[in-house]
Protein backbone atom coordinates (compact mmCIF):
# COMPACT_ATOMS: atom_id res chain seq x y z
CA UNK A 1 0.00 0.00 0.00
CA UNK A 2 1.40 3.40 -1.22
CA UNK A 3 0.59 5.63 1.70
CA UNK A 4 2.29 8.57 -0.15
CA UNK A 5 -0.14 8.11 -3.21
CA UNK A 6 -2.89 8.13 -1.12
CA UNK A 7 -1.98 11.39 0.86
CA UNK A 8 -0.73 12.92 -2.62
CA UNK A 9 -4.12 11.89 -4.42
CA UNK A 10 -6.34 13.27 -0.96
CA UNK A 11 -6.12 16.79 -2.17
CA UNK A 12 -7.69 16.61 -6.28
CA UNK A 13 -10.11 14.18 -5.01
CA UNK A 14 -11.59 16.24 -2.05
CA UNK A 15 -11.60 18.79 -4.71
CA UNK A 16 -13.42 17.29 -7.21
CA UNK A 17 -16.07 16.03 -4.68
CA UNK A 18 -16.27 19.71 -4.07
CA UNK A 19 -17.01 21.31 -7.09
CA UNK A 20 -19.18 19.21 -7.87
CA UNK A 21 -21.73 20.37 -5.00
CA UNK A 22 -20.55 18.51 -1.80
CA UNK A 23 -20.06 20.61 1.24
CA UNK A 24 -16.52 20.32 2.61
CA UNK A 25 -17.05 18.70 5.47
CA UNK A 26 -19.12 15.75 3.77
CA UNK A 27 -16.37 15.59 1.01
CA UNK A 28 -14.02 15.31 3.51
CA UNK A 29 -16.24 12.18 5.00
CA UNK A 30 -16.13 10.97 2.15
CA UNK A 31 -12.66 11.21 0.86
CA UNK A 32 -12.07 9.64 4.12
CA UNK A 33 -13.84 6.42 3.63
CA UNK A 34 -12.37 5.75 0.01
CA UNK A 35 -8.76 6.25 1.52
CA UNK A 36 -10.05 3.43 4.12
CA UNK A 37 -11.42 1.47 1.16
CA UNK A 38 -8.45 1.37 -1.10
CA UNK A 39 -5.64 0.26 2.40
CA UNK A 40 -8.35 -2.70 2.60
CA UNK A 41 -9.02 -3.60 -1.40
CA UNK A 42 -5.89 -2.35 -3.29
CA UNK A 43 -2.89 -5.03 -1.76
CA UNK A 44 -4.87 -7.57 -3.89
CA UNK A 45 -6.80 -5.51 -6.15
CA UNK A 46 -5.04 -2.83 -7.55
CA UNK A 47 -6.86 -0.18 -9.82
CA UNK A 48 -5.35 0.84 -13.04
CA UNK A 49 -6.20 4.14 -12.25
CA UNK A 50 -5.74 5.13 -8.86
CA UNK A 51 -7.40 8.56 -9.03
CA UNK A 52 -10.58 7.45 -10.73
CA UNK A 53 -11.02 4.60 -8.45
CA UNK A 54 -10.92 6.75 -5.26
CA UNK A 55 -13.24 9.90 -7.17
CA UNK A 56 -15.88 7.14 -7.82
CA UNK A 57 -15.98 5.40 -4.19
CA UNK A 58 -15.73 8.76 -2.66
CA UNK A 59 -18.37 9.91 -4.42
CA UNK A 60 -20.60 6.82 -4.41
CA UNK A 61 -19.65 7.53 -0.44
CA UNK A 62 -21.05 11.02 -0.35
CA UNK A 63 -24.44 9.81 -2.33
CA UNK A 64 -24.83 7.32 0.57
CA UNK A 65 -24.39 9.43 3.61
CA UNK A 66 -26.96 12.20 1.46
CA UNK A 67 -29.96 9.73 0.91
CA UNK A 68 -30.21 9.42 4.22
CA UNK A 69 -30.99 13.09 4.96
CA UNK A 70 -32.57 14.61 1.75
CA UNK A 71 -35.84 13.92 -0.20
CA UNK A 72 -36.11 11.78 -2.87
CA UNK A 73 -36.01 13.82 -5.85
CA UNK A 74 -32.42 15.28 -4.83
CA UNK A 75 -31.24 11.86 -4.45
CA UNK A 76 -32.26 11.11 -7.85
CA UNK A 77 -30.76 14.27 -8.94
CA UNK A 78 -27.46 13.50 -7.97
CA UNK A 79 -27.34 9.94 -9.07
CA UNK A 80 -27.55 11.02 -12.33
CA UNK A 81 -24.66 13.40 -11.88
CA UNK A 82 -22.27 10.85 -10.88
CA UNK A 83 -18.72 10.59 -12.22
CA UNK A 84 -18.06 7.62 -14.79
CA UNK A 85 -15.67 5.18 -13.85
CA UNK A 86 -12.52 5.58 -15.52
CA UNK A 87 -9.53 8.41 -15.55
CA UNK A 88 -10.84 12.00 -13.57
CA UNK A 89 -9.31 15.14 -14.75
CA UNK A 90 -5.36 15.62 -14.51
CA UNK A 91 -6.48 18.98 -12.30
CA UNK A 92 -4.12 19.55 -9.25
CA UNK A 93 -6.81 21.54 -6.64
CA UNK A 94 -4.09 21.28 -3.77
CA UNK A 95 -3.14 25.28 -3.58
CA UNK A 96 -7.23 26.31 -4.77
CA UNK A 97 -8.29 24.23 -1.36
CA UNK A 98 -5.86 26.07 0.92
CA UNK A 99 -7.07 29.19 -0.03
CA UNK A 100 -11.13 27.69 0.08
CA UNK A 101 -10.35 26.37 3.46
CA UNK A 102 -9.19 29.79 4.58
CA UNK A 103 -12.24 30.85 4.90
CA UNK A 104 -13.27 34.29 5.86
CA UNK A 105 -16.01 32.69 8.29
CA UNK A 106 -13.33 31.03 10.29
CA UNK A 107 -10.82 32.32 12.59
CA UNK A 108 -7.28 32.47 11.13
CA UNK A 109 -6.19 29.37 13.47
CA UNK A 110 -9.32 27.59 12.69
CA UNK A 111 -8.71 27.68 9.19
CA UNK A 112 -5.05 26.88 9.61
CA UNK A 113 -6.19 23.85 11.59
CA UNK A 114 -8.51 22.53 9.20
CA UNK A 115 -6.49 22.81 6.23
CA UNK A 116 -3.61 21.11 7.90
CA UNK A 117 -6.09 17.87 8.41
CA UNK A 118 -7.80 18.10 5.41
CA UNK A 119 -5.80 19.10 2.90
CA UNK A 120 -2.41 18.92 4.75
CA UNK A 121 -2.88 15.00 6.34
CA UNK A 122 -1.44 15.81 9.43
CA UNK A 123 -2.88 14.13 12.54
CA UNK A 124 -5.09 16.31 14.99
CA UNK A 125 -1.76 15.62 17.45
CA UNK A 126 0.50 17.15 14.63
CA UNK A 127 -1.58 20.19 14.76
CA UNK A 128 -2.15 20.32 18.36
CA UNK A 129 1.67 20.38 18.80
CA UNK A 130 2.64 22.70 16.65
CA UNK A 131 -0.13 25.35 18.15
CA UNK A 132 1.14 24.19 21.52
CA UNK A 133 -2.12 23.39 22.59
CA UNK A 134 -4.09 19.70 24.05
CA UNK A 135 -5.25 17.29 21.27
CA UNK A 136 -8.11 17.38 22.76
CA UNK A 137 -8.54 20.92 22.33
CA UNK A 138 -7.42 21.37 18.87
CA UNK A 139 -10.07 18.41 17.94
CA UNK A 140 -12.58 20.21 19.23
CA UNK A 141 -11.19 23.34 17.08
CA UNK A 142 -11.17 21.43 13.79
CA UNK A 143 -15.04 20.03 14.52
CA UNK A 144 -16.17 23.49 15.04
CA UNK A 145 -14.48 24.57 12.31
CA UNK A 146 -15.93 21.69 9.64
CA UNK A 147 -19.24 22.40 10.76
CA UNK A 148 -18.95 25.88 9.91
CA UNK A 149 -17.61 25.59 6.84
CA UNK A 150 -20.85 22.66 6.13
CA UNK A 151 -22.79 25.74 6.08
CA UNK A 152 -21.30 27.93 3.92
CA UNK A 153 -20.36 27.87 -0.14
CA UNK A 154 -16.71 28.49 -0.90
CA UNK A 155 -17.27 31.89 -3.20
CA UNK A 156 -14.90 33.85 -0.71
CA UNK A 157 -11.49 32.19 -0.62
CA UNK A 158 -9.33 33.26 2.44
CA UNK A 159 -6.42 35.73 2.36
CA UNK A 160 -2.53 35.59 1.90
CA UNK A 161 -1.28 35.29 5.17
CA UNK A 162 -3.55 32.50 6.69
CA UNK A 163 -2.55 30.26 3.43
CA UNK A 164 0.84 31.17 4.21
CA UNK A 165 0.40 29.88 7.91
CA UNK A 166 -0.59 26.59 6.39
CA UNK A 167 1.98 26.27 4.22
CA UNK A 168 4.96 27.14 6.69
CA UNK A 169 3.83 24.27 9.48
CA UNK A 170 3.07 21.58 7.10
CA UNK A 171 6.81 22.06 5.39
CA UNK A 172 7.78 22.04 8.85
CA UNK A 173 6.24 18.77 9.61
CA UNK A 174 7.88 17.27 6.17
CA UNK A 175 11.40 18.94 7.36
CA UNK A 176 11.17 17.19 10.66
CA UNK A 177 10.42 13.92 9.21
CA UNK A 178 7.52 13.08 10.68
CA UNK A 179 5.46 13.17 7.44
CA UNK A 180 7.05 13.76 4.02
CA UNK A 181 5.22 16.99 2.68
CA UNK A 182 8.59 19.63 2.76
CA UNK A 183 8.87 19.41 -1.23
CA UNK A 184 5.02 19.43 -1.46
CA UNK A 185 4.76 22.59 0.47
CA UNK A 186 7.92 24.16 -1.42
CA UNK A 187 6.08 23.18 -4.81
CA UNK A 188 2.58 24.91 -3.58
CA UNK A 189 4.15 27.62 -1.95
CA UNK A 190 6.84 28.41 -5.79
CA UNK A 191 3.44 28.08 -7.53
CA UNK A 192 1.73 30.86 -5.17
CA UNK A 193 4.57 33.05 -5.71
CA UNK A 194 4.46 33.08 -9.51
CA UNK A 195 0.72 34.14 -8.98
CA UNK A 196 1.09 36.61 -6.38
CA UNK A 197 3.60 39.23 -5.97
CA UNK A 198 3.85 39.55 -2.08
CA UNK A 199 7.12 40.00 -0.26
CA UNK A 200 6.08 37.57 2.24
CA UNK A 201 5.34 34.84 -0.14
CA UNK A 202 8.61 35.09 -1.18
CA UNK A 203 9.88 35.06 2.01
CA UNK A 204 8.65 32.00 2.99
CA UNK A 205 9.85 30.34 -0.20
CA UNK A 206 13.24 31.81 0.58
CA UNK A 207 12.93 29.81 4.11
CA UNK A 208 12.07 26.54 2.87
CA UNK A 209 14.36 25.86 0.43
CA UNK A 210 17.33 27.33 2.38
CA UNK A 211 16.24 24.82 5.25
CA UNK A 212 15.79 22.45 2.80
CA UNK A 213 19.09 22.75 1.14
CA UNK A 214 20.57 21.58 3.95
CA UNK A 215 18.30 18.24 4.50
CA UNK A 216 21.07 15.80 3.59
CA UNK A 217 23.42 17.36 6.10
CA UNK A 218 20.44 17.08 9.27
CA UNK A 219 21.30 13.00 9.56
CA UNK A 220 23.24 10.74 10.11
CA UNK A 221 23.75 7.20 8.20
CA UNK A 222 22.52 5.32 10.87
CA UNK A 223 18.95 8.52 10.89
CA UNK A 224 20.27 10.18 14.26
CA UNK A 225 20.18 13.80 14.02
CA UNK A 226 22.84 15.76 13.58
CA UNK A 227 23.06 19.85 14.86
CA UNK A 228 23.77 22.64 13.27
CA UNK A 229 27.04 23.53 14.40
CA UNK A 230 28.22 19.45 13.64
CA UNK A 231 26.60 19.25 9.96
CA UNK A 232 28.93 18.46 7.08
CA UNK A 233 28.47 22.21 5.61
CA UNK A 234 29.96 20.05 2.15
CA UNK A 235 26.37 18.07 1.95
CA UNK A 236 24.61 21.40 2.17
CA UNK A 237 22.77 21.61 -1.81
CA UNK A 238 24.74 25.39 -2.44
CA UNK A 239 22.42 25.84 -5.66
CA UNK A 240 19.56 25.55 -3.45
CA UNK A 241 21.03 28.14 -1.00
CA UNK A 242 21.66 30.51 -3.60
CA UNK A 243 18.48 30.96 -5.12
CA UNK A 244 16.46 30.74 -1.81
CA UNK A 245 19.37 34.65 -1.13
CA UNK A 246 18.20 35.92 -4.12
CA UNK A 247 14.73 35.44 -3.60
CA UNK A 248 15.12 36.62 -0.22
CA UNK A 249 17.17 40.00 -0.99
CA UNK A 250 14.62 40.89 -3.47
CA UNK A 251 12.00 40.47 -1.15
CA UNK A 252 13.94 42.71 1.54
CA UNK A 253 14.52 45.55 -0.82
CA UNK A 254 10.82 46.49 -1.16
CA UNK A 255 11.38 47.34 2.69
CA UNK A 256 7.82 45.52 3.36
CA UNK A 257 9.20 43.40 6.70
CA UNK A 258 7.27 40.03 7.62
CA UNK A 259 8.16 37.26 9.94
CA UNK A 260 8.73 34.85 7.08
CA UNK A 261 11.33 37.33 5.32
CA UNK A 262 12.92 37.68 9.30
CA UNK A 263 13.49 34.28 9.40
CA UNK A 264 14.57 33.47 6.28
CA UNK A 265 17.30 36.67 6.71
CA UNK A 266 18.32 34.40 10.09
CA UNK A 267 18.18 31.00 7.77
CA UNK A 268 20.58 32.80 5.48
CA UNK A 269 23.50 33.93 7.82
CA UNK A 270 23.95 30.43 8.63
CA UNK A 271 24.00 29.23 5.46
CA UNK A 272 26.46 32.30 4.78
CA UNK A 273 28.92 30.84 7.64
CA UNK A 274 31.74 28.63 5.89
CA UNK A 275 31.65 27.40 9.19
CA UNK A 276 29.83 27.39 12.18
CA UNK A 277 32.29 29.20 14.33
CA UNK A 278 32.44 31.41 12.02
CA UNK A 279 28.20 32.26 12.57
CA UNK A 280 27.38 36.03 12.82
CA UNK A 281 25.44 35.50 15.67
CA UNK A 282 25.13 39.57 16.47
CA UNK A 283 23.51 39.93 13.45
CA UNK A 284 20.96 37.10 13.80
CA UNK A 285 20.24 38.03 17.70
CA UNK A 286 19.28 41.62 15.54
CA UNK A 287 16.50 39.40 13.28
CA UNK A 288 15.53 37.86 16.66
CA UNK A 289 14.40 41.04 17.97
CA UNK A 290 12.89 41.94 14.69
CA UNK A 291 10.52 39.09 14.88
CA UNK A 292 10.26 39.38 18.62
CA UNK A 293 8.45 42.85 17.30
CA UNK A 294 6.47 41.29 14.77
CA UNK A 295 4.96 38.59 16.58
CA UNK A 296 5.90 38.72 19.95
CA UNK A 297 5.86 34.56 19.93
CA UNK A 298 7.33 32.50 22.95
CA UNK A 299 9.22 30.06 20.30
CA UNK A 300 10.95 33.05 18.82
CA UNK A 301 12.07 34.65 22.13
CA UNK A 302 13.55 30.68 22.80
CA UNK A 303 15.57 30.69 19.67
CA UNK A 304 16.58 34.21 20.52
CA UNK A 305 17.64 32.86 23.68
CA UNK A 306 19.95 30.95 21.94
CA UNK A 307 21.65 32.95 19.69
CA UNK A 308 21.68 35.47 22.81
CA UNK A 309 23.93 32.78 24.72
CA UNK A 310 26.32 32.51 21.74
CA UNK A 311 26.40 36.26 20.38
CA UNK A 312 26.99 37.29 24.55
CA UNK A 313 28.19 34.46 26.26
CA UNK A 314 25.79 31.47 27.93
CA UNK A 315 24.95 33.34 31.15
CA UNK A 316 23.81 35.84 28.95
CA UNK A 317 21.65 33.13 27.51
CA UNK A 318 20.44 31.77 30.05
CA UNK A 319 18.94 34.64 31.56
CA UNK A 320 17.08 36.07 28.72
CA UNK A 321 16.07 32.31 29.10
CA UNK A 322 15.11 32.54 32.91
CA UNK A 323 12.49 35.22 31.23
CA UNK A 324 10.63 32.36 29.30
CA UNK A 325 7.82 29.97 30.50
CA UNK A 326 10.16 26.41 31.50
CA UNK A 327 6.80 24.40 30.27
CA UNK A 328 7.51 25.70 26.65
CA UNK A 329 8.54 23.05 23.99
CA UNK A 330 12.32 22.46 24.29
CA UNK A 331 12.85 25.25 26.86
CA UNK A 332 14.98 22.10 29.12
CA UNK A 333 16.71 21.53 25.98
CA UNK A 334 17.85 24.73 25.57
CA UNK A 335 18.82 24.81 28.68
CA UNK A 336 20.61 22.14 28.90
CA UNK A 337 22.69 23.14 26.26
CA UNK A 338 23.33 26.37 27.73
CA UNK A 339 24.99 24.63 30.67
CA UNK A 340 26.72 22.73 28.71
CA UNK A 341 28.36 25.78 26.89
CA UNK A 342 28.75 27.18 30.63
CA UNK A 343 30.81 24.35 31.22
CA UNK A 344 28.27 23.07 34.52
CA UNK A 345 27.64 19.80 32.88
CA UNK A 346 26.61 17.55 35.73
CA UNK A 347 23.19 20.61 35.32
CA UNK A 348 23.54 19.93 31.34
CA UNK A 349 23.40 16.29 31.61
CA UNK A 350 20.23 16.01 33.98
CA UNK A 351 18.57 18.74 31.75
CA UNK A 352 19.33 16.63 27.95
CA UNK A 353 18.02 13.51 30.59
CA UNK A 354 14.76 15.54 31.32
CA UNK A 355 14.56 16.82 27.61
CA UNK A 356 14.59 13.41 25.97
CA UNK A 357 11.84 12.76 27.57
CA UNK A 358 9.51 15.39 26.19
CA UNK A 359 10.89 15.03 23.27
CA UNK A 360 7.83 15.01 20.38
CA UNK A 361 9.95 12.49 17.93
CA UNK A 362 11.99 9.39 18.34
CA UNK A 363 15.16 11.06 16.63
CA UNK A 364 15.04 14.14 19.17
CA UNK A 365 14.86 11.94 21.95
CA UNK A 366 17.49 9.72 20.53
CA UNK A 367 20.09 12.84 19.57
CA UNK A 368 19.32 14.23 23.09
CA UNK A 369 19.55 11.41 25.46
CA UNK A 370 23.33 10.29 23.59
CA UNK A 371 24.10 13.82 24.20
CA UNK A 372 23.41 13.42 28.10
CA UNK A 373 24.96 10.19 28.19
CA UNK A 374 27.98 11.71 26.16
CA UNK A 375 28.24 14.34 28.70
CA UNK A 376 27.70 11.61 31.86
CA UNK A 377 30.62 10.00 30.31
CA UNK A 378 32.90 13.04 30.15
CA UNK A 379 31.89 13.33 34.20
CA UNK A 380 33.00 10.25 34.89
CA UNK A 381 36.83 10.36 33.13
Amino acid sequence: MNEVLLRSLTPSVLGILVRRGADFAAAEDAVQDALVEAVRVWPDDPPRDAKGWLVTVAWRRFLDATRADTARRRREDLVDEEPVPGPAPTVDDTLQLYFLCAHPSLTPSSAVALTLRAVGGLTTRQIAQAYLVPESTMAQRISRAKRTVSAVRFDQPGDVATVLRVLYLVFNEGYSGDVDLAAEAIRLTRRLAAAIDHPEVAGLLALMLLHHARRTARTAPDGSLVSLAEQDRGQWDTRTIAEGVGILQTALARDRLGEFQAQAAVAALHADAPTAGETDWVQIVEWYDELVRLTDSPVVRLNRAVAVGEADGPRAGLAALAELDDTLPRHTAVAAYLHERDGDLTTAARFYAEAAQKAPNLAERDHLTRRAARLNACRGR
